[in-house]
């Protein structure tokens, strides 16, 4: 949401969204950008926002407004900087050191969007970095990127489908989390879920919003249904009893179940308990 409006960031206090991705960046023209950077700040330190991750996108560092972007929230309570433009892995580590020099608190991660040629052909090179960086997770930008490459936003997204499964590999090969991008067609809201089950049978950890009314859909898309909770916990039961020690594959429900998929099962349990602890609602969907 743009860090110009705090009638929205009020808002933003009540609604049942994961994070907030305060923006100073696109969504602020550039002669309000400094007020919106003080705005942002005022904000973060009225606090109130609960659970909710505090994510701050600032400008590129090589436009006007980068670097006064970058030593004004040095001490805000953000968990990460969100950093549009990034084009290969040396963009990360010049990035990661002005946080450390402007005395970021090792705590704030680096987000990055994934969002230029050059970002989506260098996705190897710039997930490597998270070894050595504060980088932990990519967030893609297609709509930056349809501007630069020309390929189309249709319904499906076939055009972006190679770029949305090498930025899920890339990530899940370096240990980082994977956004997609946003639906601009905010009062559609079969598109919007139709992108959200892409996302989430691509392997993407969660999807990016630009209006609260889409926050119930895509909640809806990833978070665990009863009948996905029931399978995972059964594959846990059949592993964690006794009689079964020390195998490797089982018979559960009529399928094939692998030490693999208890791991997923898991993970999948993780995720629901994790929602049901953010909300105080049942651990299903």
């Amino acid at each position: 949401m743009p860090a110009s409006n705090p009638r929205a960031i009020d808002k933003a206090r009540g609604l049942d969204a994961d994070a907030l991705m305060f923006d100073l960046e696109d969504a602020v023209a550039p002669e309000a950008k400094p007020g919106a950077r003080d705005t942002l700040l005022a904000e973060l330190g009225a606090g109130g926002f609960g659970h909710r991750r505090l994510i701050a996108r600032i400008n590129a560092l090589s436009t006007p407004w980068g670097e006064a972007d970058l030593a004004a929230l040095a001490q805000a309570p953000v968990e990460a900087l969100l950093v549009p433009k990034v084009d290969d892995a040396a963009d990360i580590v010049a990035l990661s050191v002005a946080m450390d020099h402007a005395g970021y608190n090792p705590a704030v991660a680096l987000w990055v969007m994934i969002e230029t040629p050059c970002a989506v052909l260098a996705l190897d090179r710039i997930a490597a970095c998270a070894a050595t960086t504060r980088l932990a997770g990519m967030v893609l930008g297609l709509n930056d990127l349809a501007k630069d490459s020309g390929m189309a936003q249709l319904p499906g997204r076939a055009a972006f489908q190679p770029v949305l499964t090498m930025a899920v590999l890339a990530a899940r090969a370096h240990g980082l989390f994977v956004l997609d991008g946003v639906c601009n067609a905010i009062d559609d809201l079969a598109r919007l879920e139709a992108e959200t089950v892409q996302a989430r049978d691509g392997g993407f950890d969660g999807k990016t919003l630009i209006h609260p009314a889409q926050i119930a859909t895509v909640n809806h898309v990833f978070a665990p249904s009863e009948a996905e909770l029931a399978e995972a916990q059964a594959i846990v039961d059949a592993f964690a009893d006794p009689a079964n020690a020390g195998r490797g594959a089982l018979r559960v429900a009529g399928k094939m179940a692998e030490r693999l998929h208890l791991v997923q099962a898991e993970r999948l349990i993780a995720r629901a308990t994790s929602i049901a602890n953010r909300s105080g609602a049942p651990a299903t969907s």
